[in-house]
């Protein structure tokens, strides 16, 4: 990285900082701690596991002169980096009351000035690019940290609201497209190249850029929506095994979904007609795009309707060449693959610990593609690969059709 972009660098890692601190304004001492299920991590625990990564991964090795926390604090805010030390049990993070609200500000305040004297003296490369990844590190939490609330907080009677504009309403366009259906386009099918290949920043799973062959395919204009998904309800579709895969079916079952996740009813035999959004308890709007799904789910909806999920190879063609008339690609939700995520043809994971932050993932979980309304600006590329175990539902998921 260029000495020149420093600057530029230390007012986005201060501005990143303060987003993260600003998005817990809303809530009250007692949401700080709130782990709705053993997938979710808590408000506070976003805010300290953050401040953990400059602290250990950038501080630790360029910084010696910074004070570090209390070497507990280590085994309490580690996520997963077998190669750092032992952790809290994730199911558990919801039992950390301490250390409290203030101390973690606190030690956020004193690593960002560290780190803003770390970069004011030194042009290091490995350092300048642990801070970049730090950054959207962050950035990746506080999508995170807004999807585990929203769950938190669905399973609450009073059904708290984070903020009344938190769900923004639907754009007046969307009603007239979700009316007349989807419009197939046909983008260029043969030999094609997908991945990261600029000096931009991009997380080390988009690369490397390498060829795939493509059969001629068509991938729908728009995601699938709220009515679209309702008339699969209707028709029986979490009722019919021959839609499901067979692990999809079992889990139908066993945790007897009947609807997407966050759908309300009146009474257990009306019509779905309200939405759990961190905005509360809305109405169900028709042309919406259908969101918080499972890859079971999707895949069921996508056999029913005689279609299919595109992979992401598929889909990043697509978005490259329809930019723009492929509508909802970026900021609307991010959208199942029908591609395992797995290593790209002559992936080399970074060396050391940090090779941890995406190597040791790619295995029984599927890709998303795009953003969601819940993405930080400045964080969605065309080759970003997001991903998550095919039962997972609480995050912003929808789904595109191809065939």
């Amino acid at each position: 990285m260029p000495l020149s972009t420093l600057p530029s660098l230390l007012s986005r890692l201060l501005e990143v900082r303060r987003s993260s601190e600003r998005l817990i304004e809303p809530l009250q001492p007692e949401d700080l701690c709130l782990q709705g299920m053993a997938d979710a991590s808590p408000p506070k625990w976003h805010l300290a596991h953050t401040t953990w990564f400059f602290e250990t991964f950038v501080l630790e090795r360029f910084w010696p002169e910074h004070e570090t926390a209390d070497r507990r604090w280590g085994y309490l805010f580690n996520s997963y980096y077998d190669a750092i030390g032992p952790r809290q049990p994730r199911p558990q993070r919801g039992l950390l009351s301490r250390p409290t609200i203030e101390e973690v500000l606190a030690w956020r305040r004193r690593v960002d000035g560290s780190v803003e004297r770390l970069l004011s003296r030194s042009n290091d490369p490995l350092c300048l690019e642990l801070v970049e990844l730090g950054l959207h590190h962050e950035q990746q939490h506080q999508e995170l940290l807004l999807m585990d609330l929203l769950d938190g907080f669905s399973r609450q009677p009073l059904e708290p609201v984070y903020r009344r504009d938190a769900d923004q309403p639907t754009p007046p366009t969307w009603a007239h497209e979700a009316a007349d259906g989807p419009v197939w386009l046909e983008p260029t099918a043969g030999l094609v190249e997908i991945g990261q290949s600029c000096d931009g920043f991009h997380f080390d799973n988009e690369g490397p850029r390498h060829r795939v062959w493509l059969e001629p395919f068509a991938i729908a204009d728009r995601l699938v929506t709220n009515a679209d998904f309702h008339r699969f309800i209707d028709d029986g579709g979490y009722r019919r095994p021959d839609l499901w895969m067979s692990e999809g079916w079992a889990l139908l079952q066993e945790r007897q979904w009947q609807a997407p996740r966050y759908w309300r009813r009146d009474d257990p035999e009306g019509p779905w007609m309200w939405e759990f959004t961190l905005a509360g308890r809305q109405p169900l709007q028709p042309e919406r795009p259908v969101r918080h799904l499972s890859w079971f789910e999707a895949d069921a909806y996508a056999r029913w309707a005689g279609a299919r999920l595109p992979s992401e190879a598929e889909w990043e063609v697509a978005a490259r060449k329809f930019n723009g008339a492929l509508h909802q690609a970026h900021g609307e939700l991010w959208q199942w693959t029908a591609s395992p995520y797995r290593p790209y043809p002559g992936f080399q994971a970074a060396a050391g610990a940090v090779g941890e932050y995406n190597g040791k993932f790619m295995t029984s979980q599927f890709v998303l593609r795009g953003s969601s309304r819940l993405t930080p600006a400045g964080h969605s590329r065309l080759t970003y690969r997001n991903f998550f175990p095919p039962a997972s539902r609480w995050m912003a998921s929808g789904l595109r059709l191809c065939r």
